[in-house]
């Protein structure tokens, strides 16, 4: 399994948990900073992907985690959401009628969709709320853009920076790919002072232990289906 992290301190919040599982619920994980926003973590998560199969050591699950904003009620600071889908929410076009997403434009994708029994047994190990997690390009800071953002996509609970383009990596090499953020603060009116990094990474730390057994039986399954597709 490869996590992609945005930066070294989500990447070490999650290998912490990796460290502290019993033998049983540890598998296979290579944890990785592979950069900040959709385009550096496509790449980075890209050729993580493109050396692990040229070793002949593929991986069978990729994994976006880190900490990210929360929209508020459903979010609230110090929880963790699962993503059942990853959203582009900025990557399209503006008209006078409104946004509309790269796929309404004939171009590629703007959504990939997680393992639904992945996600739904994630959920019910960690207590995690589940929904959309929006990946941007820029990190909404007012009221407007937020306001924005749930009218378009009422069912975000999340948004991030880095998920699409990890999720266009997976999605590359058809790997699974899977959504988890700690949230840090409100999606809404920049307020630096408001954020809580420390406790949202723990809180990625706790959530990625409660996980680890979860994943391990998804890769168990994905190594099966793997063999049978194997000519």
């Amino acid at each position: 399994m490869l996590v992609a992290a945005a930066v070294p301190a989500e990447r070490d919040a999650v290998a912490r948990a990796v460290a502290a599982a019993p033998p049983a619920h540890r598998p296979a994980v290579d944890c990785l900073a592979v950069g900040v926003g959709p385009a550096a973590a496509a790449a980075g998560t890209a050729i993580a992907l493109t050396t692990a199969a040229l070793r002949g050591e593929p991986y069978d699950l990729v994994v976006s985690a880190g900490i990210g904003g929360g929209f508020q009620p459903e979010a609230p600071v110090g929880s963790v959401v699962v993503a059942d889908a990853i959203d582009a929410a900025d990557l399209g076009a503006e008209t006078g009628d409104g946004f509309l997403p790269v796929t309404e434009l004939g171009f590629g994708t703007s959504v990939h969709t997680p393992p639904p029994a992945l996600v739904r047994a994630a959920a019910a190990a960690t207590g995690a709320r589940t929904g959309v997690v929006l990946t941007v390009s820029t990190v909404t800071g007012t009221a407007r853009r937020a306001t924005e953002l749930r009218e378009r996509h009422p069912r975000a609970v999340a948004e991030a920076m880095e998920g699409f383009g990890v999720a266009e990596a997976a999605a590359a090499h058809g790997l699974p790919v899977f959504e988890v953020r700690a949230v840090s603060n409100p999606v809404g009116p920049r307020d630096r002072a408001a954020w809580r990094i420390g406790d949202a990474l723990s809180a990625l730390t706790d959530a990625f232990g409660a996980l680890l057994p979860v994943l391990a039986e998804a890769l168990v399954a994905a190594a099966e289906v793997t063999e049978q597709e194997s000519p």
